[in-house]
């Protein structure tokens, strides 16, 4: 019922410095930009460099995930080398972990071969309280479960991206579940897609055309 994620929202300090950041790291497009958020692009997915003025506010210390190819990874650490990546294997997908200036923990990891650059956003981690009451509510959006962490304080979930719910923990090279993460969501009938959760939500509002949820945790998602 989800088609694909269309945005991720990172809240930051200083648009100036995390701009940088992302453009001379990861050579990421502009797409658009205003005097309290920055809107990059990879692949089908805006990434959104939001100060905190408003809600939905952008995501705390979020662990987030791009893709790439296999062909270009070495690349990505070469060019990241002064931020001192951590590297971690799972398979044969190799991934690396820097953390930008605002906390959050980037990921790139090797992708399918397609397309150049950063391909798209391919995981986002959520921290939230209840992981069983998580699950169950991301699930009846049309999540499914794909792996459960040894310490059972984590789930995997696949859907338009892979979606990880944290209970509070560290991760790998300490990374750290989003706190209020702000994810949108391509739909064709965004009114049958919440329903299964509404009397669950927080709030279910209605803005541009499209439908905004709170869960539980206090997660931010858009539905259009």
């Amino acid at each position: 019922m989800l088609d694909s994620l269309t945005h991720l929202a990172l809240e930051v300090k200083y648009l100036d410095r995390s701009r940088e950041f992302y453009t001379t790291y990861f050579d990421l497009p502009v797409e658009r930009e205003g005097e309290h958020e920055v809107v990059f692009r990879a692949g089908e997915t805006a990434l959104i460099l939001r100060r905190p003025i408003r809600v939905p506010r952008g995501g705390l210390h979020t662990h987030y995930a791009f893709s790439t190819p296999p062909a270009e990874y070495d690349d990505w650490w070469d060019s990241l080398e002064d931020l001192d990546p951590d590297e971690h294997t799972f398979g044969s997908a190799r991934s690396l972990y820097v953390d930008d200036p605002d906390d959050h923990c980037v990921e790139i990891g090797e992708g399918d071969g397609s397309g150049t650059g950063l391909t798209g956003i391919f995981e986002v981690v959520l921290e939230v309280a209840d992981l069983e009451r998580a699950e169950e509510f991301y699930t009846d959006l049309g999540f499914e479960r794909t792996d459960r962490g040894s310490d059972r304080r984590r789930v995997r979930l696949a859907g338009p991206m892979d979606l990880e719910l944290w209970e509070p923990q560290l991760g790998l090279a300490d990374a750290r579940g989003g706190v209020h993460v702000d994810l949108g969501f391509e739909t064709r009938d965004p009114q049958a897609a919440v329903e299964p959760v509404r009397e669950r939500a927080c709030a279910v509002e209605s803005f541009d055309g499209a439908l905004r949820v709170i869960d539980p945790d206090g997660h931010s998602l858009s539905f259009g």
